[in-house]
């Protein structure tokens, strides 16, 4: 929901329903109940699903979510929520993000909610005040791409201090630049790089 992100050409947007959930929960009312029961039904079929295909995910989201999302904006839509309270908010902030909150439906590899992506940047957010001082510009580019690289080695499982031995040590002896093709076999999700440095 990051309104910069608006800026960015030909990305497909896919919105958070935990996000959703929390400012039903902020209303605090009977209608901010229904509004939080909702998207719990949304979440109990995630649980259950979670370990399925992308393909067999999308297939029981058509069938199971589709329909209480449809019937979720219908109530919104019929509900006479209006002003500045707690309860408008939460009508609004759903209703202007309707088609992004239904993208998860047509793609089994996008997540209901960016939970993961939260939580994978809360080490640096609370870190923050240590990395101010980047000194210039190419030092906080530098900081931003060993972040980078930290973070998507421990989502592939990977040891991240193995990965950095390797990198350092083999890449200086490799053509990258005449071959740049041999940078894909040192991905942190390549079978080079899962043999020789997983947790």
């Amino acid at each position: 929901g990051y309104s910069a992100y608006g800026q960015l050409p030909d990305v497909q947007f896919a919105n958070c329903w935990a996000h959703v959930r929390r400012y039903w929960l902020k209303a605090k009312s009977k209608n901010g109940q229904i509004g939080v029961q909702y998207c719990d039904r949304l979440f109990h079929i995630e649980r259950k699903i979670k370990h399925l295909s992308p393909e067999e995910r999308v297939h029981i989201r058509q069938q199971k979510s589709k329909p209480i999302i449809d019937e979720f904006f219908d109530w919104i839509d019929r509900s006479p929520f209006f002003g500045k309270n707690a309860i408008a908010k939460a009508a609004e902030y759903t209703l202007s993000r309707k088609a992004a909150l239904r993208v998860f439906l047509e793609d089994g590899n996008v997540a209901i909610d960016n939970n993961s992506a939260e939580n994978a940047i809360r080490p640096n957010v609370n870190g923050r005040k240590n990395w101010l001082f980047s000194v210039s510009e190419a030092g906080a580019q530098a900081n931003a791409i060993c972040l980078s690289l930290a973070e998507t080695a421990k989502a592939n499982g990977i040891d991240f201090y193995q990965y950095l031995v390797k990198l350092l040590t083999e890449l200086p002896n490799l053509p990258i630049h005449q071959q740049p093709e041999i940078l894909h076999n040192y991905l942190p999700w390549s079978e080079n790089i899962q043999a020789s440095c997983a947790k």
